[in-house]
């Protein structure tokens, strides 16, 4: 008997197969995709495996050439179009991805989703803005552009699905690139209503494919494709090295964003209030946020009062169903998750660790905000990504002492400074290892920016002319001076 290819989420109909080559394809075996809020199976997933994956490369190659030979100002036309469509069921968007991933519905619809759209026109615009200066070199004419790389395999996590999925569509797209997307399995149901509108804004059948399954049965089938030209990836530093070994033997050049173990440094001089608010946001969407400033790192002179104040700030804090416009920290994703931060917060504690706040479950897949204190820099509390709403408080003296401590971790993703001193922003910014730093602020990102990660928090940098350096293959063409066909 064959299933029902689509579920219904939050009131809007949800297709549950693959989008290969302009049509939805079915798998043999299915998989259950799980809502965090309360543990109801939302959808049967179509489970592909390298026969799907090896369909969707071929239907991206195919596609490929016409894609990247169409006019700039055409795949800048089609990708508004993609933007008017999430604008167009931004709603319906909003409530399915809170369903899937547990992250606030407010936040979806106020900033996710409208981020999702304006992905798609900021890279639409950017591309028809591409250019760079001609140069001359002895009397020769250096012309700089941008040529499309290929079919593009892009690997997104499940923290934020669509937004940070289209971080990277909306580029390689941009770019010329064909485009085969694995969503993360814990929340794949929006990247299928993207497909509907693509479809729906007339990309081209074959642009842009959608597989679903788990990354051990279908991830290396994709990464390691000889058809395939670039690969990106969010996710863990585990991950990204078997996906940097499966891609290795063809060269398939790698965008990597790793995640991380940020800094939050708070000097004396800083506005005491903004540096706790700041803190307190790190606590957003539960913790699963790669660039979170997870260990607070504050002048010893001011612990006590930020302290005081940070608790304080944090007990207004409502925990509970994300659908509810009131709550401000919904579910971890996925009881594999809890168990994980569970593990982290009880092995530092039986390690002399103080939960200061928190420390421990609620019902269901609710972890309490929790802010550790007495933590040893080597510890594996300070040193390893917990990824949920788990922060460490560190004191220093010296503003050298706050630097190295900032530094001493295997990453280098963010961090953040609150200071009102201008030259020490100036001076810690300068030493700080990171590939984004703010100062008396947090996740503002412009599309404009780079993005990535130092160390092993991630390879390459995306956004802005980054983004076509990695999707496309940049070329230099030397002409000779004027005058060169005369000489036969």
């Amino acid at each position: 008997m064959a299933r029902e290819p689509e579920a219904t989420v939050g009131g809007v109909a949800v297709d549950t197969r693959h989008w290969i080559g302009g049509e939805r394809v079915d798998s043999a075996e299915t998989f259950a995709d799980v809502s965090p809020i309360d543990g109801r199976v939302l959808a049967e997933i179509a489970r592909g495996t390298g026969t799907e994956a090896a369909a969707a490369v071929a239907a991206a190659k195919t596609a490929f050439p016409a894609w990247a030979a169409t006019p700039p100002a055409e795949r800048a036309r089609l990708l508004h179009a993609i933007a008017d469509g999430v604008e167009q069921r931004l709603e319906e968007l909003a409530l399915v991805e809170t369903h899937d991933n547990g992250a606030l519905l407010r936040s979806h619809r106020r900033g996710v989703m409208p981020r999702v759209a304006h992905n798609f026109r900021f890279f639409a615009d950017w591309l028809l803005g591409l250019a760079h200066e001609d140069f001359e070199t002895r009397g020769h004419r250096n012309h700089v552009s941008w040529d499309p790389a290929g079919p593009s395999v892009l690997i997104t996590p499940w923290n934020a699905p669509l937004m940070l999925a289209t971080w990277k569509i909306a580029p390689a797209l941009a770019a010329g690139n064909s485009v085969v997307l694995k969503p993360a399995e814990w929340s794949p149901l929006t990247a299928s209503l993207l497909a509907d509108i693509a479809a729906e804004a007339g990309l081209p059948a074959g642009v842009f494919n959608v597989v679903q399954g788990y990354g051990t049965e279908i991830g290396d089938a994709l990464t390691s494709h000889p058809d395939v030209r670039r690969i990106s990836f969010t996710g863990s530093v585990p991950t990204a090295k078997r996906i940097a070994a499966s891609a290795a033997a063809n060269l398939t050049p790698l965008s990597l964003e790793l995640g991380g173990k940020s800094p939050l440094l708070v000097f004396a001089d800083a506005d005491l209030d903004l540096a706790v608010q700041l803190a307190v946001e790190q606590y957003d969407n539960a913790g699963q946020v790669c660039l979170a400033g997870t260990r607070l790192l504050v002048e010893d002179s001011v612990a006590a009062e930020f302290t005081r104040r940070f608790v304080d700030k944090a007990a207004a804090l409502k925990q509970g169903d994300p659908r509810d416009e009131a709550t401000d920290i919904g579910p971890n994703i996925h009881a594999r998750q809890l168990d994980k931060i569970d593990g982290f917060v009880r092995r530092a504690l039986d390690s002399g660790a103080r939960a200061v706040i928190g420390g421990h479950r609620q019902d269901g897949l609710y972890y309490a905000p929790t802010l550790l204190t007495d933590v040893a820099q080597d510890s594996e509390i300070v040193q390893e990504e917990v990824f949920g709403p788990v922060l460490t408080l560190q004191t220093f003296v010296t503003e050298d002492e706050a630097v190295a401590l900032a530094n001493d971790t295997r990453f280098g993703l963010a961090a953040t400074l609150a200071t009102g001193d201008p030259e020490r922003a100036e001076r810690v910014t300068a030493k700080l290892v990171a590939g984004t730093v703010w100062v008396n602020c947090f996740f503002v990102r412009d599309l404009k920016a780079p993005f990535g990660g130092s160390r092993q928090s991630g390879v390459g940098r995306e956004g802005g002319t980054w983004s076509f350096d990695f999707y496309c293959d940049v070329k230099n063409t030397v002409t000779a001076p004027k005058g060169w066909l005369s000489h036969g």
